[in-house]
């Protein structure tokens, strides 16, 4: 099991959209960092490193990391499909099951890569302002960018790295939802645009007060609430568990 989990690793990160997915998610930073209309937008002069990190994962988690996360978990089946290799892969004498789990931890694992390279490229680009304590926030706690007096290096840290497991932790289950698509269209295209469409028809269900702490979308933004994680936590985790579920059953019937 250990050795077909690092087979499908290594087949994931030679995708192409992996592969620019990190380079994005690592030069997003420098953007930020250079960015002249900051206090414009944001109402923000770096004072601090910390704050590009923070700003680096804010902007991804609006667009750009989600779509990349569904992006990756359905062509990491699509390709295969289209490529013909699926076909190969279910002539040996492997369950298809043990295939699928697979190359549903691998798409789980990929969000927290993800969001490690865009830390890293956040550290580098926050570089020319500093990273010692300074007064104001990361955006991610108490008193936003503005805080709440002087943050020591240790405090901005852990928000940070806090925010970043949670915005992890959000981005799993869209990863289950596309693979979950994936086994039922066999398209890389079909499958990300029924999951970008899933997030969006939930995102308008939001007008049903009823459903609206229900709803996957409802903590698509946990990193900025940690306070809400003991029902959100709960709540992905089932999403996860739910979708995997239903892939894993689909793609034991499925005809290939």
């Amino acid at each position: 099991m250990l050795r077909l989990f690092f087979f499908e690793l290594y087949k994931l990160f030679r995708l192409r959209s992996v592969a620019l997915g990190l380079l994005f998610a690592f030069l997003l930073p420098f953007l930020w960092a250079l960015a002249p209309g900051l206090k414009e937008v944001y109402g923000l002069v770096l004072a601090s490193g910390w704050q590009v990190v923070s700003l680096s994962l804010l902007a991804g988690m609006e667009f750009l990391f989600p779509f990349l996360v569904v992006m990756a978990a359905s062509e990491s089946l699509g390709s295969e499909v289209a490529q013909g290799t699926l076909k190969t892969l279910l002539l040996r004498p492997l369950p298809r099951s043990l295939l699928l789990l697979s190359k549903l931890l691998a798409v789980l694992l990929y969000p927290f890569v993800l969001l490690a390279a865009s830390f890293l490229g956040s550290l580098l680009a926050g570089l020319p302002h500093g990273f010692g304590p300074f007064f104001g926030g990361t955006g991610l706690g108490e008193g936003g960018f503005a805080g709440t007096g002087l943050l020591t290096p240790g405090e901005a840290l852990g928000e940070l790295l806090r925010a970043h497991l949670l915005a992890g932790t959000v981005l799993v289950p869209l990863a289950a939802l596309a693979l979950l698509y994936g086994t039922l269209f066999l398209s890389t295209t079909a499958s990300a645009l029924a999951a970008v469409a899933t997030l969006l028809l939930m995102r308008l269900l939001v007008a049903f007060p009823a459903l609206t702490p229900f709803l996957l979308t409802t903590y698509l933004d946990l990193h900025l609430r940690p306070q809400a994680a003991g029902l959100g936590l709960s709540l992905l985790l089932i999403y996860t568990l739910g979708f995997a579920f239903l892939a894993a059953l689909l793609f034991e019937r499925k005809d290939l």
